[in-house]
């Protein structure tokens, strides 16, 4: 028999509802000039990859740790690094998609669509997992995975219309893609009834994931963003920083 806490389901389908809303993201970017949404675009990949960076050291390893720090901890970690690299490797989930190429294939699309599929399902699993531990990491890591797919949503849509969808179509299919989050916490929610201790494999897991997300994907986007100015370069190091202070305040939120 399942067991139930309806304000833990309450909580975890809000926000991966949100977080699916997400990807009607591209009706508003149909409107901004090229330019402008480049410039808003890097930013938000800097706060992104300050605000999972700050979710991974600051919330998810220290609940992961509660107990002590143990070998099977970094194992889990470097497992959830490892997966998201065969991911990324053999599906081409790729969230660096500041500047989408008019040389995709649509052979390229259809994996994106895959790899976004699964990304998204992980997503939700991620987010019902942090949510069974406690409602502020809950919250916290949805706050992360929000501001992770608002750039990554944004490039999504730009490879889709790169592919030949139309800006309908391609609304539609990043939709479809980002509704398997939803499906990925209802499968979270209820194997955690059943397996009682799939948090403390999936907190870890997130870490890990988070941190190659961060180091692997975002960061070097900003690094090979093509505005060099100095004080370009500074604006997206104090955004970084923000990120990580933002996870820090949560802390202290009761």
């Amino acid at each position: 028999m399942f067991l139930f806490n309806g304000n833990i389901w309450i909580y975890t389908l809000l926000s991966v509802i949100i977080v699916s809303l997400i990807s009607l993201v591209g009706i508003i970017a149909i409107s901004i000039k090229k330019n402008a949404l480049n410039k808003m675009l890097i930013l938000l990949v800097s706060l992104s990859a300050g605000v999972m960076i700050g979710d991974a050291f600051l919330h998810l390893i220290p609940e992961a740790a509660e107990n002590g720090f143990t070998t099977q901890t970094a194992l889990l970690i470097l497992t959830g690094i490892t997966f998201f690299f065969i991911l990324e490797k053999f599906i081409h989930w790729k969230h660096c998609h500041l500047h989408p190429s008019h040389n995709h294939k649509p052979s390229y699309v259809i994996m994106n669509l895959v790899g976004d599929a699964v990304h998204n399902f992980i997503d939700g699993l991620l987010i019902a997992g942090s949510f069974l531990v406690d409602i502020r990491l809950g919250l916290a890591t949805t706050f992360a995975v929000i501001l992770h797919e608002i750039p990554q949503e944004i490039g999504d849509f730009g490879v889709l219309l790169h592919g030949g969808f139309s800006k309908k179509k391609a609304i539609l299919f990043n939709f479809i893609t980002a509704i398997f989050a939803v499906l990925g916490a209802v499968v979270g929610l209820l194997l955690s009834s059943v397996i009682r201790f799939l948090p403390e494999y999936l907190i870890p897991l997130t870490a890990g994931g988070f941190i190659y997300i961060a180091a692997s994907d975002l960061i070097p986007q900003i690094h090979q963003h093509k505005d060099k100015r100095m004080s370009q370069s500074f604006l997206e190091l104090f955004i970084f920083v923000l990120g990580i202070l933002m996870m820090y305040g949560l802390l202290f939120i009761e």
